[in-house]
């Protein structure tokens, strides 16, 4: 059995993490730190987990812990502070922070606005995106866990770009649930503010947007040029993208159907359907695509959770094959549908 703890374990994605691990086979939760809940039981701070863990949380991870992996759900800045330990006493680590998804430290600071403490690792992280950089997760021992927005869109758009089926720009619109701005609630995520809107934000400024675009990069060899629109839905959780590009002019729609079915055919996680919904991905880790051809244009869609396919489940799933496990373990259910 493969021991694991969650550090930052108080906000949606810490509960998220202990949700699954509570009922993984393969992968037993030791241990789960929040500083303002040290001392009081998981369940208490969370009660859809009485009965599923008796764990109570503590405020940090004893130094002598004997954990195989720790997945950090920690701020940015916080899991670059933290990691460097964990890996000197062979403890993998996956981090659902944005700290190790960039290989640039320029690039980081730029859009994070401080300085990466943690330039020894960074070279060693793995952009933990399994359908895409499988064979790089199975021996790492540091994994950047990808944001839930990049998640989304690289999945739609990997196929086209990885066949060469597009030129020129890539834009990206794309919505997501109040669940992903974190636990702590803000102006613009308060219900009055956000309920009866759907309102775009960080426009131009977001910081999913380097991320895209270096693995997009990295896909096709060439520099991309993405632009890239978030917006918040007045829903909890989910998310949907909408890319478009420019198609090739000799490409037919059985071409882009057959680079779709080539990348994803053999793929649990990922299902080609003709018109994502968020209903159907939602409490799973499935991620949904789809396209359709308009003239010159091909549309690029995707949905999913993101808590869980866009966070603590393809945690997980990073977990599942760095541990040579399937990678469905403890993942392998179906979305809510509603």
């Amino acid at each position: 059995m493969i021991k694991a703890a969650v550090v930052g374990g108080s906000g949606y994605t810490g509960g998220e993490l202990a949700r699954i691990l509570s009922r993984h086979p393969g992968i037993s939760l030791e241990a789960m730190t929040s500083r303002q809940n040290a001392g009081i039981p998981i369940s208490e701070a969370m009660p859809f987990l009485k009965g599923f863990t008796d764990l109570s949380f503590i405020e940090r991870l004893p130094d002598d812990g004997d954990f195989d992996v720790v997945f950090l759900a920690t701020p940015h800045t916080a899991s670059m502070r933290i990691a460097p330990a964990l890996l000197e006493r062979g403890i993998r680590v996956v981090d659902l922070s944005g700290d190790y998804r960039l290989k640039d430290p320029r690039t980081y600071e730029k859009w994070y606005g401080h300085q990466h403490t943690d330039l020894s690792n960074l070279p060693r992280a793995v952009y933990g995106l399994p359908e895409l950089f499988r064979e790089d997760i199975v021996d790492a021992d540091l994994v950047a866990n990808p944001g839930c927005y990049p998640t989304c869109t690289i999945l739609s758009l990997a196929p086209l770009l990885r066949y060469g089926l597009v030129d020129g720009k890539v834009i990206v619109d794309a919505k997501s649930g109040t669940s992903g701005a974190g636990q702590e609630p803000t102006r613009s995520t308060h219900h009055p503010s956000c309920a009866g809107s759907i309102t775009p934000y960080k426009v131009g400024a977001h910081r999913h947007s380097p991320e895209i675009k270096a693995t997009l990069d990295r896909i096709t060899g060439k520099d991309i040029d993405v632009i890239f629109t978030p917006h918040l839905l007045p829903i909890v959780r989910g998310m949907l993208t909408t890319s478009y590009a420019s198609i090739k002019d000799d490409v037919t729609r059985g071409d882009v159907a057959a680079a779709y079915m080539s990348a994803y055919g053999e793929e649990r996680f990922v299902r080609v359907t003709s018109v994502p919904a968020i209903p159907a991905t939602v409490g799973s880790n499935f991620c949904d695509v789809g396209f359709e051809l308009v003239g010159s244009t091909v549309v690029a869609m995707a949905a999913l959770d993101n808590l869980v396919k866009g966070a603590a489940g393809q945690a997980v799933q990073n977990a599942n094959i760095m541990f040579h496990m399937d990678e469905a373990t403890g993942l392998d259910f179906p979305g809510l549908g509603v």
